[in-house]
């Protein structure tokens, strides 16, 4: 059952599990929300760079060959993932729009069913699933079949993993 609306609760939120909290309880350095549901639920701002889940040579590729169409976001990056995610998975991801609050240090807040980690690898998978499609429009079967091979081997819980580690994330870390 959902809590009431924050009093004065303008920047209340609903989480997907359906608990209202105000959007000042999601600070910029915050990477999961331990909620009274009993979940832990990934939280995402736009400031947060894309490289919290990918590598950036991989990021910096996507730039380069993705084309946005939007002046406020001209360059691939969060908002652009979380609006994949959000496309796959709409009723497990809350999107907020906190531009009309400055004091928050973001303008976008994504809060989903689903902890970090999982979201995490979710990123990952449709980002892979988004480079198969690209590579099936083009001319060259061979670079599909090799594609196709390397993604056989390819561990995404293992490369995420592994991504966390080498990045030494711990409760203090912006970006994850």
């Amino acid at each position: 059952m959902s809590e009431p609306r924050v009093p004065g609760g303008d920047d209340a939120v609903e989480l997907p599990c359906g608990e209202t909290r105000s959007m000042s309880v999601f600070d910029l350095g915050m990477r999961e929300y331990d909620c009274a549901c009993g979940a832990s639920h990934a939280v995402v701002t736009d400031v947060n760079p894309p490289e919290r889940f990918l590598p950036e040579f991989l990021v910096g590729t996507l730039r380069e060959a993705v084309e946005t169409t939007s002046e406020e976001m001209p360059e691939f990056g969060t908002p652009h993932l979380m609006g994949i995610v959000l496309e796959e998975f709409p009723e497990q991801v809350v999107a907020e729009d906190a531009s009309e609050n400055p004091d928050m240090g973001y303008s976008m807040l994504w809060i989903t069913e689903f902890d970090s980690r999982r979201l995490h690898e979710i990123i990952v998978e449709l980002v892979i699933e988004l480079m198969e499609h690209a590579i099936s429009h083009a001319d060259d079967s061979t670079a599909m079949t090799q594609f196709e091979d390397q993604m056989l081997q390819f561990d995404v819980s293992e490369f995420v993993e592994q991504y966390r580690a080498e990045r030494d994330l711990d409760a203090d870390d912006v970006y994850v």
